[in-house]
């Protein structure tokens, strides 16, 4: 066999087994063919695609970063037992997956890439993807990878694939240690032959670790737990990976300690459950930042406390609080916390609700929680009330989202004003029922992302909810869900600009500078001031082959919105609604912050105005290292 057959027939034998549940770690490749892959992976693929159609499905990609932001979303939506393989050309169609690398690494999320090398024999350099360094010949453009991937090789001898190849699986399926993983492939390696071993083409299982917490961790954490008096769980990711939900619920219901949720956590408490305060930090509610503000024990599980968590550490207030920490993760169980505790969510939630069946808050730290909790739902609701302006708030389409979709729709977002407010708005009813792209907020991996989402949960409709400058980053990903019949609703706000950074932009005294999309004022050298530009992304989207719903400015835009996401529901095929809203409408503040720092000396009155807020908010930061 070639290195790439032998690659391919391998990966269609690996499962991942996570107690009852069994399933392809690998189901299937994405793959964009050019030089340096297209008489390997690309030949396997197709001969096997005659051969066994079902062994290895393929599928079409428009850009490399959105088939490995596909893979993203599909991984996080299956708790992270499967992804996808992507492969492409050298040089640039393989350094295209860099940021798709990144943000996989960061968010945990495994992805297997097959990035492709010039020739190994070198023959021929120097070839197009070759760096060239001066002071050293073995470096290539490939070796981008390196820094942002959890696994890095390169077969530059056939006989080297197979330690490669279960090197990868190890960490694709070590939920402590996954992310992007990185087998670089030299064109001419790929489709060389190798004898292969019989036991390397068998089914292999590899079974997912849900180890149980230490012991002396676990006392030291208790004991900490009976002596506060204002207790808050931050859960995150973490607990929807490990499944870990219902564990949550009934530590929570035991021991009266009221639950804030980090971005990536949202759908771990159902909104209607009386001890969730919503989304902590930056993108937070009033209630969970208020009730964070005076908690003396801060228990994270599955979470890596973020800058937007911690509101860039601000968010902990009281001066004997201490931070405790649940995670696989022995980096992010130390990076705060003073409690570190490397284990499994779930079962080790599970010790806790059984060794604290005796214990609970006390009735006034209940009550006062509970009075957080209702103030802030009153706002919401005033926030998502329809104002039947011509050009609604972000605030009011999140609403409008929210009241045409069924409990088990999945909303995604990333980026923008629509993931700015989606969190603290957003009511979930179902786990994994919210998917915001929050560890690099990348633009444009809505679509792509809701493609993934969509790809791992055909059963329930996907919402993607994104602005005009997300859209126009990497809206191709439309012509995938077309062509291969996928399904998902695209609730696309033009806002004429990139809002979000317009309010960063503010934040930091730069007003909304280059933020805007208008015509060039070269008198001014400014994009500030010119008309705005007639960008028709509606005709756009109907031009990649998907269903389209113009909603026009109007008093009733809202009403024609919720109409629209219910006929989209009921169609089968992807939709697009298109509907302008207004930029300069905040909803609610949440009272979080993030650091945005304002230039330290300036002429313009906003930035030193900026400034004078700046320092006071960074005088509240501090480490939380009890």
């Amino acid at each position: 066999m070639t290195v790439a057959q032998a690659l391919i027939e391998f990966l269609a034998h690996q499962w991942t087994v996570d107690g009852e549940h069994r399933s392809r770690a690998i189901v299937g490749t994405f793959g964009i063919f050019g030089k340096g892959n297209v008489a390997g992976v690309g030949q396997a693929l197709r001969q096997y695609a005659l051969s066994e159609p079902t062994l290895m499905p393929y599928h079409q990609a428009r850009t490399e970063l959105a088939m490995v932001h596909q893979s993203v979303g599909f991984a996080r939506m299956s708790r992270r037992r499967a992804t996808f393989a992507c492969t492409g050309a050298a040089g640039a169609g393989s350094t295209g997956m860099l940021t798709g690398a990144a943000l996989a690494t960061a968010a945990h999320l495994p992805v297997l890439l097959l990035p492709s090398d010039p020739l190994a024999s070198r023959v021929s350099e120097p070839a197009r993807g070759y760096a060239g360094f001066p002071h050293d010949a073995t470096v290539t453009a490939t070796d981008a990878f390196r820094p942002l991937s959890r696994y890095f090789d390169r077969v530059h001898r056939p006989e080297q694939l197979v330690p490669a190849a279960l090197g990868a699986m190890r960490v694709l399926t070590d939920p402590a240690e996954t992310g992007a993983v990185t087998i670089v492939l030299p064109e001419d390696v790929q489709a060389e032959a190798l004898e292969v071993p019989a036991g390397f083409l068998d089914d292999r299982e590899w079974v997912i670790r849900r180890p149980r917490p230490d012991r002396t961790e676990l006392a030291r954490l208790l004991g900490a737990l009976r002596d506060a008096a204002r207790p808050l769980i931050v859960a995150g990711g973490g607990v929807l990976y490990s499944d870990a939900a219902a564990a949550l619920r009934q530590l929570a219901e035991a021991s009266g300690i009221p639950v804030a949720v980090t971005v990536s956590g949202l759908g771990s408490m159902p909104d209607d459950h009386p001890q969730y305060l919503g989304p902590i930090g930056t993108t937070g509610t009033p209630a969970a930042n208020r009730v964070a503000r005076g908690a003396d024990l801060v228990l994270a599980v599955g979470a890596r406390l973020s800058d937007l968590t911690t509101s860039s550490g601000t968010a902990f207030q009281h001066p004997g609080v201490r931070v405790a920490s649940i995670t696989l993760s022995a980096l992010d169980a130390v990076r705060h916390g003073t409690l570190p505790v490397v284990a499994d969510a779930r079962e080790t939630l599970l010790d806790l609700a059984e060794e604290l069946a005796d214990w609970s808050v006390q009735a006034a730290y209940r009550q006062e929680y509970t009075r957080e909790r209702a103030a802030w739902r009153e706002q919401r609701d005033r926030a998502l009330t329809r104002h039947r302006r011509a050009l609604p708030s972000t605030a009011e389409i999140v609403g409008a989202v929210d009241e045409a979709s069924d409990p088990e729709d999945v909303v995604v977002a990333a980026s923008g004003s629509t993931a700015a407010e989606l969190p603290a708005l957003w009511r979930p009813r179902s786990e994994l029922g919210c998917h915001i792209e929050a560890a690099t907020a990348s633009p444009g991996y809505e679509i792509p992302g809701g493609v993934g989402v969509a790809r791992a949960a055909p059963d329930r409709d996907v919402i993607v909810l994104l602005g005009d400058g997300a859209y126009l980053m990497l809206h191709s990903s439309l012509v995938t869900a077309s062509a291969e019949g996928l399904k998902i609703i695209v609730v696309l706000v033009q806002n004429h600009g990139l809002a979000a950074v317009g309010r960063l932009g503010q934040l930091a005294g730069s007003d909304h500078y280059g933020t805007l999309f208008r015509y060039h004022d070269s008198e001014a050298n400014s994009f500030e001031t010119g008309d705005r530009l007639p960008i028709n992304l509606a005709t756009n989207a109907a031009s990649l082959g998907v269903d389209v719903i113009r909603i026009a400015p109007s008093a009733d835009a809202i009403d024609e919105l919720v109409a629209a996401i219910r006929e989209a529901k009921r169609a089968s095929t992807t939709t697009v609604i298109h509907i302008t809203g207004d930029p300069f409408i905040e909803g609610p503040s949440g009272e979080g912050w993030w650091e945005v720092p304002a230039a330290e000396v300036s002429t313009l009155p906003d930035t030193v105005s900026a400034r004078e807020v700046y320092e006071e908010r960074r005088a509240e930061q501090r480490r939380y290292l009890r």
